[in-house]
């Protein structure tokens, strides 16, 4: 098994190791005696780094466990001239590991603030690159519980309380009233003790004391399969996102001309105003449709089984089409052979209920000819083309083919 130099020191960033075993298929990667490098485990992902042998320098891409216990370094590019015995100096990216410390500590405070307060256990952790989550096992989680869990967490970082390491048996754990004990059967386990307020067993890799987190800031929650999933930044990462959303915030009350506590309550009236022209829109919309729904009837004569009305149009959405054809064909016996040139290429095909023809077929044979795409049912059908040119004459044709 690997020697596992994190457990005992997670800000150890270089160690001397030996090579045990290399491969190059399917990836390059090696496995050594020893390694400060963290392995994704546990809701914590990897460490990157460098392996240094002679004048090559490699970089480390992902660590992963292997089921013997190993620890393995995947690289960049395989190492030249080593073999097993080999002797190898190890980098770990301090800016990476630091931040892993941050966000793993933060979740320990964070789950245990919550257990104190409203005995909501944690029963996952989840570290991504740029956030971080816990899922809770809750059927109800409120905004002012959220926001006392993580005033108090902050509260103990502020305080600046050690966080040290213990190895203890798995009966001496099982007395100690540990947050959360693993269901592995390990002889030894290690504890990560914040002083007089969480202990439970951890692998991972976690700061010296709680300041060292910097601060905790809650983004949001929301159900999830087990409960609630609260997500959450720590330390650079919750300045950093502090500062995205200050500035997020700054731009779009710039554009209300407001402060950014505004920014609400201006959203709000101006989803209220499009709500309001939207509906004044479709009033519009429905009005002009009346008005040329009844030109159109009037103008066109009438036809063996029913009034055929042809028609491009121009400035006038596949909705408007859509609208138009409708209108046509439920106050009249009637076939509604209708186009838009203009803003987008698009055709509405439709027939009152009982007429022969079959709408669908009709207009797929058009838009073959158009290039466009489009389908429906026997008495209506819609489609668009991606370009103008032949339009109008494409639906003419169409015309033509139901007199024929």
């Amino acid at each position: 098994m690997t020697d596992r130099l994190y457990y005992h020191d997670s800000f150890l960033y270089n160690f001397d190791a030996e090579i045990r075993s290399a491969v190059e298929n399917p990836r390059p990667a090696v496995i050594l005696d020893r390694s400060a490098f963290y392995p994704t485990s546990g809701g914590q992902i990897h460490d990157t780094g460098w392996l240094i042998s002679g004048d090559e320098r490699l970089r480390v891409t992902e660590v992963a466990d292997t089921d013997h216990g190993h620890i393995v370094h995947y690289l960049e590019a395989p190492l030249k001239n080593v073999q097993p015995g080999t002797r190898i100096h190890g980098e770990i990216d301090p800016a990476r590991r630091r931040d892993h410390m941050q966000q793993h500590s933060a979740q320990h405070v964070l789950s245990a603030a919550f257990i104190r307060l409203f005995n909501m256990p944690t029963v996952s952790f989840h570290m991504a690159d740029d956030y971080c989550s816990i899922d809770l096992d809750t059927p109800a989680l409120t905004k002012e519980q959220i926001e006392s869990a993580e005033r108090l967490a902050n509260e103990i970082v502020l305080e600046n309380r050690s966080v040290d390491i213990r190895f203890v048996t798995r009966a001496e754990a099982e007395k100690l009233g540990l947050r959360k004990l693993p269901p592995t059967e390990r002889d030894q386990l290690r504890l990560i003790d914040i002083h007089d307020f969480d202990l439970t067993a951890c692998g991972g890799t976690h700061v010296s004391s709680t300041g060292q987190i910097g601060a905790i800031l809650l983004r949001k929650s929301e159900k999830a399969r087990h409960g609630y999933r609260v997500e959450f930044v720590a330390g650079m990462r919750a300045i950093s996102t502090a500062r995205l959303d200050f500035s997020t915030l700054t731009e779009t009350a710039a554009l209300f001309s407001a402060h950014i506590y505004d920014v609400p309550q201006q959203a709000r009236k101006s989803l209220e105003e499009i709500k309001s022209l939207r509906k004044e829109r479709e009033q519009s919309q429905d009005e002009l449709a009346d008005a040329q729904v009844s030109m159109l009837l009037k103008e066109t004569p009438e036809s063996e089984g029913g009034k055929v009305i042809v028609r491009t149009l121009s400035g006038r959405d596949l909705n408007f089409l859509k609208l138009l054809a409708q209108k046509i064909t439920r106050q009249s016996q009637s076939v509604a052979l209708l186009a838009s040139d203009s803003p987008q290429p698009a055709l509405v095909f439709a027939q009152s209920p009982g007429q022969p023809h079959d709408m669908g077929k009709l207009l797929k044979e058009t838009l073959a000819k158009l290039g466009g795409r489009g389908g429906g049912s026997k008495d209506l059908a819609q489609g668009g083309a991606p370009s103008s040119e032949g339009l109008k004459e494409a639906v003419a044709a169409a015309a033509q083919s139901l007199i024929a």
